[in-house]
């Protein structure tokens, strides 16, 4: 049977293994919400149950189909978090543990200056552009690990890239959610614990067992294109056709990567004393697992609304959030991960202009050492 590179086509789209499958979710609720009477005749032909509302919808025809592509987001975000903490792999060198911490302290404190910013300018739930606070704390401080692991391993050192081992802490929702408790907003202890808990065992088991994290290790990815599917099948295609989501988006993407990466560079430089900063601009991006981080916010205001630590109302407000600030984080995902290569290789020329060799340890001499005699290069 002739192969069709479905994986090759996927993935030249930036993040397009989260993008992708969000974009086929979308236009396939859209479709269902339409409500059209070809469909209704052929699924009330076929004998698929009615919705709530008396429609007939291809996504909600029950069994495994509606668990997989409607309402598995957050089991299969859960899982996600879950074979991601596995791979945090404490026992990192103490060059590369401090660069980690630098690189994710910064990064989250930028993310959270502006989020704040924004919140005190402009409505923190609906604000510039329709940004929410959320939004940008959840964009700008969970950075894109794969896309650092290559950039690093290429135009950066061995310590740049072990590093990756502590910035893996901010993958997921954790951050975004200590974030809005800091800003006021009321999750119980509970909620804390119900996000954290799934990478908290993950990253327990890892560290144990080098087989198990090993065997965990193609959840980062597996279960990526089915919750973004899910996560679409909640959307309309019309929210991508609203210019301010789209402009809020690439505001996001613009913010990731010169703010974060900005801060980045004078941390790396002053603090950790640093000179090369191919690590903190290769970390200026947007993760796509961050999309996911709107709908695992919303699950942890319905718990601090059942503990009664969060009103209705407030909750509500949150879940509300969730279509467009999934969109938003979307576009900054395509976007960083078009602007952040492109970074990269500009910082790597101006620093060789400078004579600072990004793939050289502070401290490390180059291997200039003279050819054997008679010797030919292989």
């Amino acid at each position: 049977m002739r192969q069709v590179p479905i994986k090759d086509m996927i993935e030249k789209v930036p993040g397009g293994m989260m993008v992708v499958p969000l974009l086929l979710g979308t236009i396939m609720n859209t479709i269902d919400q339409m409500h059209l009477p070809v469909v209704q005749t052929f699924l009330a032909g076929l004998g698929a149950p009615k919705t709530p509302q008396g429609y007939y919808e291809f996504l909600r025809i029950g069994g495994f189909t509606e668990q997989l592509f409607k309402t598995s987001a957050l089991t299969l975000i859960a899982l996600f978090l879950f074979c991601s903490g596995a791979q945090m792999n404490l026992r990192v060198g103490g060059r590369a543990m401090k660069k980690g911490v630098v690189l994710t302290a910064s990064k989250y404190l930028t993310g959270l200056g502006v989020g704040v910013l924004f919140g005190t300018m402009f409505d923190p739930m609906n604000g510039f552009l329709g940004l929410s606070t959320l939004a940008i704390i959840a964009a700008m401080t969970n950075g894109n690990g794969g896309m650092y692991a290559a950039l690093t391993a290429q135009y950066g050192n061995r310590s740049d890239t072990a590093a990756v081992a502590v910035l893996s802490l901010n993958d997921g929702p954790f951050f975004t959610l200590m974030s809005l408790g800091l800003l006021g907003s009321r999750f119980p202890v509970i909620a804390f614990i119900a996000v954290l808990l799934p990478i908290a065992l993950g990253m327990l088991i890892g560290n144990l067992d080098d087989k198990m994290r090993k065997f965990l290790k193609p959840g980062e990815m597996l279960p990526v294109p089915f919750f973004a599917f899910s996560l679409g099948a909640g959307m309309n295609l019309a929210v991508f056709f609203n210019p301010d989501v789209v402009a809020a988006g690439l505001l996001l993407g613009v913010m990731t990567t010169v703010l974060t990466g900005g801060v980045g560079v004078l941390v790396f430089r002053y603090i950790a004393r640093e000179r090369s900063a191919i690590a903190p601009v290769a970390e200026a991006t947007t993760a796509g697992n961050a999309v996911g981080t709107p709908a695992a916010i919303a699950a942890a205001a319905t718990i601090a609304v059942s503990s009664g630590m969060m009103t209705a109302a407030e909750a509500q407000a949150y879940h509300d959030l969730v279509a467009v600030a999934t969109l938003q984080i979307s576009i900054s995902t395509i976007s960083t991960a078009l602007m952040g290569p492109l970074a990269v290789i500009l910082v790597d020329r101006w620093q060789r202009k400078r004579g600072i060799d990004g793939r050289i340890e502070e401290g490390e001499e180059p291997d200039l050492a003279p050819a054997v005699e008679g010797a030919t290069p292989e």
